[in-house]
């Protein structure tokens, strides 16, 4: 999947890949797409929950061996 901005969490604990996912999406474009790459299992139910809460499309999840990526398409403006 083709990602308009990458975040690195590689390695971070919950919550930091929440609360950087949503320093990021802030400034993007509305439209573009962020790729988080994760290695925190929890990511898998934490990002689709924020999704929820913050109106955000989540595009999917995508897995190779212990990294996790996720991506994330800005819906509405911050």
């Amino acid at each position: 999947m083709k990602a308009d901005h990458t975040l690195d969490c590689f390695g971070l604990l919950c919550p930091m890949p929440i609360i950087q996912t949503s320093e990021k999406i802030k400034e993007m474009e509305v439209g573009q797409v962020l790729e988080i790459i994760a290695t925190d299992e929890g990511i898998k139910e934490d990002i689709p929950a924020w999704c929820r809460q913050t109106g955000h499309e989540l595009l999917g999840i995508e897995e190779d061996d212990e990294v996790i990526k996720i991506y994330v398409k800005k819906i509405k403006g911050d």
